[in-house]
C-alpha cells in the first residue's frame, strides 16, 4: 500500500477550538461522588401529569412516525396562540415557526441559516456556554462585552461598550433573557438600547426566551418580560428561541422553537431539516396542550421558584458566598474569593468531593476564563428536600 507520509488532522479546527460541556461534565461528577446536584439546570421533581398523559395519549393515537420536518400543525398553533397572548404580537404558524429538538438546536439552526464566515457576533459576559461553539461553529467571530455586577448583586452593561463593539461586520447579537446564568432580566430600557443598535448596524437580534416565566417582580423592583421583537422595527430583524424544557420541566424531550420572519424562518427549515428532520411527534402534540395551559399553572410556577430562590439564596449567604436575589430564570452566580481556593475549578472539585455539592465553575460562562476564576454558579430548580440536603452539606463549609 502506498503512503504518501502526509497525515491529516483527524480532528477539525472547529472542533478543537471548545470543550465538550463543562455543566454536564458536572452531572456525571455529581452521580460519581454522589453530589447533590445543583449545577446542571434540570428539575428532579416530576412534569404536570396532565402534560405527561397528553404525551401518552399521542403516542397511543400512533403519532410515532416523522410529522411534519418544522412541526406538528396544532403545535405551531398552539404557539402562535401564546406568543399572541404573552408576547402581544401576532405570527403566522405556517411561514414564521420552526418546531425544533430543543431550544439548543434552535439556536444553532438559527445562527447557521443567518451568519456568514467572517462576521461577528455580540454577547454578554457571562454567556451560557452553547452560546460560543455556536458561534465557531457558524465559521463566525464572537465578540464579547461584559456584564458588571453591582454590590448589591445586580446585573448591567455599559451602554458605551456595547455600542463601541458595533460596525460594518457585526451580523448579530445575542441575548439570553431571563439571563443565565446571572438570573437578569433585561430592562426596557437596554432592550431599547440593544434595538436601536440592531436597526443602525443593520444586525439580527437572536434572544433565547426559555425562561420567560420564571421572573421575581416585587414591589421595589417590579420586573417583566419583554421580548425585543414586540419593539418598534424588530420583527423583522429578531429571531426568538424557545422550548417546552424550563417552564414546563421536561428538559429531556428536546422539544424547542423558533419564531422568525418568513425569509429567516425559511432558512432555518432547510437547516433544521439536515441536522434532525424534525423533533418527537407525540411530544409536540403534548406541547400543544401544555401551551394552552391557564393562567394559574404560570403564576403557580413563579410562585414557588420565588420560594426555591428564597431558601437558597440566605443559605449561600450564610455559607459564606457572596452573592445577591436573581431576578428570573433559576440559577445563583456567587462569588468564592471569600474561600480561598486559587480557582473555582479546584473549588469545584472541593465541593463535589468533600462537601457532597455539585455546582459549575463560573469560568465556564467566559470566554476570558480569569473573569470566572472565583466564581461558581448554583441552580435551585429541584424539590425543597434536595435544596434541604445541600443546605445541610453547605453548613459544613463555614
Amino acid at each position: 500500500m502506498t503512503q504518501t507520509g502526509q497525515i491529516k488532522n483527524r480532528i477539525s479546527q472547529k472542533a478543537a477550538s471548545f470543550t465538550e460541556s463543562v455543566i454536564r461534565e458536572m452531572s456525571r461528577e455529581a452521580a460519581k461522588y454522589a453530589a447533590v446536584n445543583l449545577g446542571q439546570g434540570f428539575p428532579d421533581f416530576a412534569a404536570p401529569f396532565d402534560v405527561k398523559e397528553e404525551a401518552m395519549k399521542a403516542i397511543a393515537n400512533d403519532h410515532n412516525q416523522y410529522a411534519i420536518t418544522w412541526g406538528v400543525k396544532s403545535f405551531r398553533d398552539a404557539i402562535a396562540a401564546k406568543t399572541r397572548r404573552f408576547l402581544g404580537f401576532e405570527i403566522d404558524p405556517e411561514t414564521e415557526i420552526t418546531v425544533t429538538c430543543g431550544s439548543t438546536e434552535g439556536m444553532i439552526a438559527g445562527m447557521l441559516a443567518c451568519i456568514d464566515e467572517g462576521e461577528e457576533v455580540v454577547l454578554f459576559e457571562p454567556f451560557y456556554e452553547n452560546y460560543a461553539p455556536d458561534v465557531i461553529l457558524s465559521d463566525a467571530r464572537p465578540v464579547h462585552v461584559p456584564l458588571y455586577q453591582t454590590p448589591a448583586g445586580d446585573w448591567y452593561f455599559e451602554k458605551d461598550e456595547l455600542r463601541a463593539v458595533f460596525n460594518e461586520r457585526t451580523k448579530a447579537i445575542i441575548i439570553c433573557n431571563p439571563n443565565n446564568p446571572t438570573g437578569k432580566v433585561f430592562t426596557r430600557d437596554e432592550l431599547e438600547f440593544i434595538a436601536e443598535l440592531c436597526r443602525e448596524f443593520d444586525a439580527i437580534c437572536f434572544t433565547d426566551e426559555i425562561y420567560e416565566h420564571i421572573i421575581y417582580p416585587s414591589d421595589e423592583k417590579p420586573l417583566e418580560h419583554i421580548c425585543v421583537a414586540a419593539l418598534d422595527g424588530m420583527r423583522e430583524r429578531t429571531v426568538v428561541v424557545n422550548s417546552l424544557s424550563k417552564t414546563y420541566s421536561v428538559t429531556g424531550w428536546r422539544v424547542g422553537y423558533v419564531i422568525a420572519p418568513p425569509d429567516i424562518t425559511n432558512a432555518i427549515r432547510k437547516v433544521h431539516d439536515f441536522l434532525t428532520v424534525g423533533a418527537a411527534n407525540p411530544l409536540q402534540h403534548a406541547g400543544a396542550y401544555a401551551l394552552g395551559l391557564p393562567e394559574k399553572y404560570y403564576a403557580d410556577l413563579q410562585r414557588e421558584y420565588l420560594e426555591k430562590r428564597d431558601f437558597i439564596v440566605p443559605v449561600l449567604q450564610n455559607a459564606g458566598f457572596k452573592c445577591g436575589f436573581p431576578e428570573g430564570a433559576y440559577y445563583v452566580m456567587t462569588d468564592i474569593s471569600d474561600f480561598g481556593f486559587e480557582s473555582d475549578v479546584e473549588f469545584t472539585k472541593h465541593l463535589i468531593r468533600e462537601i457532597g455539592v455539585a455546582v459549575v465553575p463560573g469560568s465556564s460562562f467566559y470566554y476570558d476564563k480569569s473573569l470566572g476564576s472565583q466564581k461558581v454558579r448554583f441552580c435551585f430548580c429541584k424539590k425543597q428536600e434536595t435544596l434541604d440536603a445541600a443546605a445541610e452539606r453547605l453548613q459544613k463549609l463555614r
